[in-house]
């Protein structure tokens, strides 16, 4: 298949890098922090109970459904008030989760492909999370990052996938999203507009009928070679 490809936008958890391990590392940063610094909280709230609390939070604010910052934050000041220690301890107990949240591993592909990609046509990272790619140490190769956080919706929301696509001066029709889910990325992608790229690094099938994306790839660096063999790019926005 071939089409116009001027800018392309990625999402990032399970696409650039695999989410699991990183919050499971990112979890045992914050409940290693609490045990030096509010040992009561540590106690009451393990792991296991503070992640429970963390989705109850979340179920029970669906207004802050694009904004996992806050819903973290949310859940500690709830662990220190209840556990009776310092509440004015939220600011450095989310910043030591949030440290090991931007300490990513990618996956074998990802780096090589994203130079690639950008050497190409302007990307732009479109994420429901909240990773800091400066932090992380891609945002060289990104025009920009948009976060739901940032934006105020989330995935599959039209809104943030044509908000990216303006901000890059873009049709949203010549613009490729880049995703592993496929509800949030590519039905999204798709009902807005936008060109769609799934990355099916698990081999999954693909359950809807109706709607399909334009490009199946099992890595970025498939996607990268789709892109040197040929197929219609314009470097007039870059």
């Amino acid at each position: 298949m071939s089409f116009p490809v001027r800018a392309i936008t990625l999402d990032l958890d399970d696409t650039i890098w695999p989410i699991a391990p990183v919050m499971v590392r990112a979890e045992a940063a914050l409940d290693a922090w609490l045990r030096r610094h509010a040992p009561a909280t540590a106690a009451r709230f393990p792991v296991e109970a503070m992640r429970a609390l963390r989705d109850r939070i979340a179920a029970e604010r669906p207004d802050l459904a694009h904004d996992f910052t806050q819903q973290r934050r949310l859940t500690l000041e709830h662990v220190l008030r209840e556990s009776g220690d310092d509440v004015a301890l939220v600011d450095a107990a989310f910043d030591a989760f949030f440290a090991a949240r931007c300490e990513v591993e990618h996956y074998a592909d990802s780096e090589a492909a994203l130079a690639r990609l950008a050497g190409r046509v302007p990307l732009a990272a479109l994420s429901n999370g909240n990773a800091d790619l400066v932090r992380i140490g891609l945002m060289p190769l990104f025009r920009f990052q948009l976060g739901a956080r940032e934006h105020g919706r989330a995935k599959p929301d039209p809104s943030i996938f044509l908000a990216a696509c303006e901000r890059l001066g873009v049709e949203p029709a010549q613009v490729l999203h880049v995703g592993d889910d496929i509800e949030l990325d590519i039905v999204g992608g798709a009902r807005a507009g936008l060109r769609t790229c799934w990355i099916n690094r698990e081999g999954r099938a693909w359950p809807h009928a109706g709607l399909r994306p334009d490009l199946e790839f099992t890595t970025l660096a498939a996607l990268a070679d789709w892109l040197d063999a040929g197929h219609r790019t314009d470097t007039a926005a870059a």
